[in-house]
């Protein structure tokens, strides 16, 4: 009776059967779920949202573009223009720029890659460390302050590398191939004496053209300018225009490329800029690379530059498997009691100094300034009295002996712009072609998007 019972319908039987059956899926499911939250926190690259949203956005050559590395681009970008209180444009426009951005960057790295360029650890720490200093912190505690930021140090050193790496492919397929004249560098050191005695703080927006662009092509460019050009001349803001329109380099910086010496504007801007008032902004200028808007944001005076400098003499005695430093010191306490016996220091450096820059001008070295020279020497003739000869002392490059003759303030700023000219020259046009590589590069690369 039991078991016949037992194996009825009753309400209680059924009941009870389906309040099992619910539990075991209820179990089931709790089960499945902690496993994906395990895998999920197992993970070590993206969180389970992530991990839905990790798709590819682009595919560039035989790499891509990862919906995470968007996002995190995105958040970054937005996060820094709404600190800097600059308009941004609308979110896909923004989206795309910034898409745009990380395309040509795949692009540069897998060049980079392909010519064999590497940033070792020790350059990314070198750099790291700098980065550090300007911050009042160490190396060691750089970390941390990121970390206060909001910012992830693993992330940070993959960026810094990564922009290290297209800086020295920039300068090893643009910036060392570019050619400086004679006479540029003439036109350039009458420029700079004849006028350039002011800085310019600039803005930049760019609407490119494609290499060997139709004459469709150039014309709609020329609209495009146009109409952005009429757009601030009726008050827009220029950051936010280059950030939506904007095909330069420096679009998602508000288009800003700082702050450049006369002699130092690209090339394409010298005649322009000079005769601009700090809030101007140009007509459109045609380039190689497209059609320019340039908006002068400041101008400031260039000081003069004054350095403490010394005039040194002395006489090298070099250490060797033959002669050890004890000889050598000796040689040189014997030839110091020469010179002070009367004899004369440039007679006797010409005859024994084995310093072959300096010997045969009697020891002279000339008028420097501080941190020529190694510390040791650099420390005693920072402390000898003009016109005292020392006593022997060592650097790693042997014994000395060392007269410094006088010392002046020199007004080093007309050296310090020659020697900077043809530097200075290469990044004045470093920026056009800087621009025509991109679009270069781009042009030839494959490019699909899937967003």
């Amino acid at each position: 009776m039991l078991l016949n019972q037992s194996s009825n319908s009753s309400p209680f039987f059924n009941s009870l059967v389906t309040f099992l059956l619910l539990l075991l899926l209820l179990l089931l499911a709790q089960y499945a779920t902690a496993q994906d939250t395990d895998i999920a926190t197992k993970s070590p690259q993206v969180s389970g949202e992530e991990k839905q949203l990790d798709s590819i956005v682009a595919v560039v050559n035989d790499g891509v573009v990862l919906q995470s590395e968007l996002g995190q681009e995105i958040k970054s970008i937005t996060e820094r223009l709404a600190n800097s209180s600059t308009p941004m444009p609308p979110l896909d426009i923004l989206n795309q720029q910034i898409l745009e951005r990380l395309v040509v960057q795949q692009i540069q790295l897998q060049r980079a890659a392909s010519t064999g360029i590497q940033i070792s650890d020790e350059a990314l720490n070198d750099a790291l460390g700098t980065i550090a200093q300007r911050n009042g912190v160490s190396l060691i505690q750089l970390p941390q302050m990121l970390a206060g930021e909001g910012i992830n140090y693993a992330m940070f050193r993959k960026d810094i590398r990564k922009q290290m790496t297209i800086d020295r492919l920039r300068q090893r397929d643009v910036l060392s191939r570019i050619a400086v004249s004679d006479r540029e560098i003439a036109n350039y050191l009458e420029r700079e004496s004849r006028e350039n005695s002011t800085d310019y703080k600039l803005s930049h927006i760019l609407i490119s053209m494609p290499a060997g662009a139709t004459s469709i092509e150039v014309s709609a460019s020329e609209d495009s300018i146009i109409d952005i050009y009429e757009q601030l001349l009726d008050g827009a803001d220029f950051a936010e225009l280059a950030i939506t329109y904007s095909n330069g380099q420096q679009a998602l910086e508000g288009g800003s490329i700082g702050w450049r010496k006369g002699s130092e504007l690209p090339t394409l801007f010298a005649d322009v800029v000079p005769a601009m008032q700090a809030g101007d902004i140009s007509q459109p200028i045609r380039g190689g690379s497209g059609f320019h808007l340039i908006k002068l944001d400041e101008l400031r005076g260039v000081s003069q530059t004054f350095q403490d400098q010394s005039q040194i003499r002395h006489i090298l005695i070099k250490t060797s498997e033959i002669k050890d430093s004890d000889t050598a010191k000796q040689q040189l306490l014997e030839i110091r009691e020469q010179i002070v016996g009367g004899e004369s220091f440039i007679t006797v450096a010409t005859a024994v100094s084995e310093d072959p820059g300096s010997a045969a001008k009697g020891g002279d070295l000339g008028w420097t300034g501080a941190g020529v020279f190694v510390p040791e020497f650099q420390a005693m003739a920072d402390s000898l009295p003009i016109g005292e000869l020392s006593e022997p002392f060592a650097s790693p490059f042997g014994w000395h002996i060392l007269e410094v003759t006088g010392r002046r303030i020199y007004d080093t700023t007309a050296e310090i712009q020659n020697r900077q000219a043809v530097m200075a020259i290469r990044n004045a046009k470093f920026e056009e072609e800087t621009e025509l590589w991109v679009r270069r590069i781009r042009d030839e690369a494959f490019v699909e998007y899937r967003l």
